[in-house]
């Protein structure tokens, strides 16, 4: 029993490989150990060719990759939260490890990214004439029941409690949204993400109100972030940065590989650690310093504003087909810390580098980082630069339109940043 690995680019789905779980392990789900090798045809034609790579530490080649549990990246691919729960009821599981492979087959057929799993990409979709934006926002119960029917929930994609609904959907040329996959290339106008609250409290609808600005303070921060997001009652509206519309309805699908996938955590519980994901970085991305200093200042600013659903999942590295690597635009990003449940920070930086949780020792983590840099007095400049951007925070999130009461409650926490931040420099 195996299935089939395959990864897209110059234009069409190519055969990659195979993973095959040992006998008596489909038990132990993403736990049980397995094997994976590229198929040798595609060996053959794309040997050490890093962009053809399904993961990061799978270069291609002849060999066998015995692993004592599954590949990770096909963690990334893998259902979870929310689209677990929705997968698990129609296909009449139990909601357990056993259940892994078959999520697998039939829920990994169209992730973010440029991977997918064959055999789950052979379902048929109901024909439907696609929703107006009006509709997406209006005719809530209807749109839900459409996306989930035709698995247009977003796989590998989770946060710290694995509740928030996400769905991946396509805008056509006359303005209806589609479930991805549903509609040919040539017909796509644009490729979306779409959110909605993970409960029904007022917290929920908060947090996801308060997403869109926080992008616009993280873009005024100078971190790496896409496109303005569309907030419109209760209803956040993404556009993907892992897909793109060429000439003539081509369609680009770039790589997208979490952190937690190049550290080779080994289940969805494992947040990871803020070095681990720096050693990926520098040994992974095309330009190590500065790939470092900025995921170093999205620390800051997660910090800062306390978005504290910050583990492995939650940022990846994407993969241009020029073998471009560096980390991907910001996602993902919003003030967690007023969840009803409570998350905690869930990565954090190692040891004596953050003694007290959400307080890191700036100083420490500069003397940390400085092996991975070729100049590791950036890491100081970067860190004094931004003391004053953090300082400023208050008045930036009041521009990019972040709640009041938001900035009040945060106050506190900006302005001990800031000191922090002030004595790295004294």
């Amino acid at each position: 029993m195996k299935c089939t690995v395959e990864i897209f680019f110059d234009g069409c789905w190519r055969k990659a490989g195979f993973f095959e779980p040992d006998e008596n392990q489909l038990d132990l789900g993403v736990s049980g150990s397995g094997r994976f090798d590229y198929d040798i045809d595609y060996a053959v034609q794309y040997i050490a060719q890093s962009y053809c790579q399904v993961g990061v530490r799978y270069p291609v080649n002849f060999e066998l990759y015995r692993e004592t549990s599954w590949p990770m990246f096909l963690l990334d691919l893998l259902p979870s939260g929310a689209g677990r729960r929705v997968w698990i009821k129609r296909l009449g599981l139990v909601d357990n490890e056993g259940a892994d492979w078959h999520l697998l087959l039939n829920g990994a057929g169209n992730p973010p990214g440029n991977l997918r799993i064959q055999e789950a990409s052979r379902r048929l979709l109901v024909d439907h004439p696609g929703f107006t934006k009006g509709d997406v926002v209006d005719r809530y119960e209807d749109f839900i029941e459409y996306a989930e029917t035709n698995g247009a929930l977003v796989a590998g994609a989770t946060d710290v409690q694995g509740e928030a609904p996400k769905f991946l959907m396509n805008r056509d040329r006359r303005g209806r949204w589609h479930a991805d996959g549903a509609l040919p290339d040539s017909e796509i106008e644009k490729f979306w993400l779409i959110k909605f609250p993970r409960g029904s409290t007022e917290q929920d609808r908060l947090i996801l109100k308060n997403e869109a600005p926080y992008y616009e303070v993280a873009r005024c921060f100078g971190l790496r972030v896409g496109e303005p997001l569309d907030y419109v009652d209760n209803s956040l509206f993404i556009s993907r940065f892992d897909r793109s519309v060429k000439m003539e309805g081509r369609v680009e699908r770039y790589g997208l590989e979490t952190l937690a996938s190049s550290t080779a955590l080994s289940s969805f519980g494992s947040y990871g650690s803020h070095l681990s994901f720096c050693q990926a970085i520098a040994k992974y991305s095309s330009f190590p310093d500065q790939e470092i200093l900025e995921y170093l200042m999205r620390d800051i600013l997660n910090v800062a504003l306390r978005n504290t659903d910050n583990h492995g999942r939650n940022t990846a590295l994407i993969k241009y087909p020029s073998g471009k690597v560096e980390l991907s635009p910001l996602y993902d990003f919003a003030p967690m810390f007023l969840d009803h449940e409570g998350i905690a920070r869930a990565s954090r930086w190692d040891g004596e580098l953050e003694t007290e949780i959400g307080r890191p020792v700036w100083g420490r983590v500069a003397e940390a980082l400085s092996v991975y840099v070729t100049k590791p007095e950036k890491i100081k400049i970067v860190l004094k630069r931004c003391a004053l951007l953090v300082e400023k925070l208050p008045e930036t999130m009041q521009q990019c339109g972040v709640d009041e009461f938001l900035i009040e409650r945060l106050a506190g926490r900006i302005q001990v940043v800031s000191e922090d931040l002030l004595d790295v420099g004294r």
